[in-house]
């Protein structure tokens, strides 16, 4: 630990240490004096022991001093105090009120040396002081380094700790560093076997060095009971990792959940191809992007709402874009799958250059609200928090759509259009007009997506091109035009693909996926969900 964190650390010791009665103080100054006669860094450190001992938190100022090299003795009384260096003389203070004791000259004192072993030494008495800090955090830190740093001398301090904790897991971490100083003491083999018991129980890599050196020189008992330990913890470590995946799986599913469900309405409803519908996700990130430059140049303050602000801006946008394009190119292609695909591939690249032209062909900055930065650990698994609300976000929309499409009228048409056009034509539904709005609520959707995206993707021109494989994927697995069908492709997929990533790596692990598709539509052309449309229409 360097001289500065030392500091930092007495600092946050004299902030939040609450101690009910204090040493001596008479006896504190005695020990204190040892310092002028100690001989070798090993009297020394004796006498940062026996401060230590004192489990008095006014003590933490000497020894900060002391590591922080600016510990002196006054050669003409023999007085301990603190210095601060100045030109030409040392301000003096006093070792344990920190009060001013007046000036000396550099060559009236001198200067206790210390080394990296003096240092780790004083680091450990510290860590000691903090067991009885007020604030639980400070507690959690000095346990965290007991255990990672064992000594058969903490054990003591460390009982009297676990006697006045009142937090659970604080005193829960107590413990475990208490089992791991018993482990590097001369304690009995029951007692050890018990220490192993309970640090194998964590379950994380912490302990995993800790057992393995485990002396050699120890009972063939406490050797196995330590190497069985390791491997239940590899074990549970396995399971984790296991997790791990799956999480990263979900998340790639929300993504491709977001990124696929506009575009199985719209080719559920219109089997149209569209091949522009990335580029409506990128239309989205890019109105992020222009929303959140107009908040950092005139409101400030609004940042944490930018996306809330982005979000109907977003789907208004692409909507309107896409709208343009159903009444502008595709109405006039229906039927002609082939042209419909490369009509709509020609407008994705015009939507491409016309970003280009007006934002430049760079990645643009889309900065996170604070709420969505961060991460935060569920046993063993890491969480970012922008993940985790991207999901929540992806199964919100999927609900509100599919409320829209069940219990609405405009969803009523739009199924009774998907079911059979000609039939819905005849009952008075306006189908050219549902086709419209169906394929301007995909765009909108998909513009939304982008605001979602462009918080873990760069957003750049090429932004949606990167999706409209794996939306097409999505959708043709889950069933054309079935919300459920496209939640649950877009969640498999997302999993099996990072399940396989370790074993066959990234590119190797979507061909395999790509393959299995490819397998399961020669069984089920239809998908997991089929649902009857114009397609099987006489």
């Amino acid at each position: 630990m360097t001289a500065m964190r030392m500091i930092g650390l007495t600092l946050l010791l004299l902030l939040t240490i609450f101690s009910p009665s204090h040493a001596d103080e008479a006896d504190l100054r005695a020990t204190i004096a040892k310092f002028a006669t100690a001989k070798g860094f090993s009297e020394t450190g004796a006498v940062v022991h026996e401060l230590a001992a004192t489990a008095d938190p006014v003590v933490a100022r000497p020894l900060a001093a002391l590591a922080d090299g600016s510990l002196y003795i006054r050669k003409a009384d023999s007085l301990v105090f603190t210095g601060k260096e100045t030109a030409g003389s040392i301000e003096l203070f006093d070792p344990l009120s920190g009060d001013a004791s007046g000036e000396a000259g550099k060559d009236d004192i001198t200067k206790i040396k210390v080394n990296n072993t003096l240092r780790r030494v004083i680091r450990d008495a510290l860590g000691t002081l903090t067991l009885g800090a007020k604030n639980p955090a400070v507690r959690l830190a000095a346990a965290g380094t007991m255990f990672k740093t064992p000594d058969a001398a903490n054990i003591e301090p460390l009982d009297t700790a676990i006697a006045n904790e009142t937090v659970a897991s604080v005193k829960a971490l107590f413990e475990q560093a208490r089992a791991a100083s018993v482990l590097v003491s001369d304690r009995p083999d029951a007692d050890k076997l018990a220490a192993i018991a309970l640090i194998g129980a964590r379950g994380d890599l912490d302990p995993v060095s800790l057992l393995t050196s485990v002396d050699a020189n120890a009972s063939e008992a406490v050797r196995q009971a330590a190497t069985a330990a390791i491997a239940n913890i590899n074990s549970t470590l396995a399971l984790w990792d296991a997790a791990q995946n799956i999480w990263y799986g979900i998340s790639m599913g929300s993504v491709l959940l977001l990124a696929a469900i506009g575009l199985a309405i719209t080719f559920g409803v219109m089997g149209v191809i569209n091949m522009a519908h990335g580029e409506m996700v990128m239309l989205g990130a890019y109105t992020t992007f222009v929303v959140q430059q107009v908040i950092r140049t005139s409101f400030p303050g609004l940042f944490d709402w930018s996306l809330v602000i982005a979000l109907p801006l977003a789907f208004l946008v692409a909507a309107l874009v896409g709208l343009a394009i159903e009444r502008g190119v595709i109405r006039f292609l229906y039927g002609r799958p082939l042209e419909t695909l490369l009509a709509t591939w020609g407008v994705s690249l015009i939507l491409q250059q016309a970003v280009r032209s007006i934002f430049g062909p760079t990645n643009q900055e889309v900065g996170n609200p604070s709420w969505m930065s961060g991460s935060f650990d569920f046993g063993q698994l890491a969480i970012t928090w922008n993940r985790l609300w991207i999901l929540v976000f992806a199964l919100s929309v999927f609900a509100v759509l599919f409320y829209v499409m069940k219990r609405t009228p405009w969803g009523l048409q739009m199924r009774a259009v998907t079911a059979n056009r000609r039939m819905a034509a005849s009952m008075g539904i306006r189908t050219p007009w549902v086709d419209a709005l169906t394929f301007a609520l995909g765009s909108g959707i998909a513009g939304i997506a982008g605001v979602a995206l462009s918080q873990i993707d760069n957003v750049s021109p090429n932004l949606g091109r990167g999706y409209i494989i794996d939306s097409f994927m999505v959708v043709v697995f889950g069933g054309v035009g079935n919300l459920w069908g496209t939640l649950v492709g877009a969640f498999s997929l997302g999993i099996v693909n990072k399940v396989l990533e370790p074993y066959a790596g990234a590119v190797l692990g979507k061909i395999v996926v790509l393959v299995l598709i490819i397998l399961f539509i020669q069984k089920r052309p239809r998908g997991l969900f089929a649902l009857k449309g114009r397609a099987v229409e006489a």
